[in-house]
């Protein structure tokens, strides 16, 4: 793997684990020696996240970490709303009803996953990518999956802002479960409407759980 790319992939990680909160400046000399590269390949890793939104130019400051704000969060989730609903009705008339039954059964059992002393947390998000996978190759649209793939980035953020709320993740469990159900149906509508109500229930949660700061300009 090129310098650049263990880079980028480091800080990426970093940013989408909260290791690096927002607001934390990334001064190339630090940065470099923390990850081992020189200043040019770091650079490089800094300007692709710039262009994904998970890094921003402040200034004289140089980069920093973008924040996340409650209007942010409205944003992504009006946006996922309409990819995210597209998206399973596109599965639900053109993907292969065997791969989604078996992801819906599975996701039945997923709360056994995220209940008791020791949850599976990343066995349960592990399997949501699963369902996220055949969706994404279901719909045989690659702008379209593109577009989803480059929000699920900051929607990982997202997520981390929510505490892991058993709860939560065992009715989220239920809904996936409905979606893969209404698509292996071949029932665009209804797979529509049930990726909306989770989606709609999802928001509610995160605002529920976590209010970040209001939104500022970054750049």
């Amino acid at each position: 793997m090129r310098a650049s790319e263990r880079a980028y992939a480091a800080l990426r990680d970093d940013i989408l684990e909260w290791r690096l909160a927002p607001g934390t400046v990334l001064a190339e000399v630090e940065q470099s020696e923390r990850l081992g590269v020189s200043r040019t390949p770091l650079r490089e890793a800094l300007g692709r996240l710039t262009a994904e939104g998970l890094t921003a130019a402040a200034g004289g400051r140089g980069v920093v970490v973008t924040d996340i704000s409650l209007e942010d969060i409205d944003e992504l989730f009006e946006l996922r709303e309409t990819l995210e609903g597209k998206a399973a009705a596109l599965a639900a008339q053109r993907g292969d009803a065997a791969t989604f039954a078996q992801l819906q059964r599975e996701l039945l059992h997923a709360p056994e996953l995220v209940r008791g002393p020791h949850p599976a947390l990343h066995e349960y998000y592990a399997l949501v990518g699963r369902l996220d996978t055949a969706i994404d190759a279901a719909i045989s649209n690659s702008y379209l999956a593109q577009a989803m793939r480059s929000l699920r980035v900051h929607l990982v953020r997202v997520r981390r802002l929510a505490a892991d709320d058993a709860a939560r993740l065992t009715a989220a469990a239920g809904e996936h479960a409905a979606i893969a159900e209404a698509i292996a149906a071949g029932n665009p509508k209804l797979a529509e409407a049930a990726t909306i109500m989770h989606l709609h229930r999802s928001l509610s949660h995160v605002k529920a759980t976590h209010v970040p700061h209001q939104k500022e300009h970054h750049g």
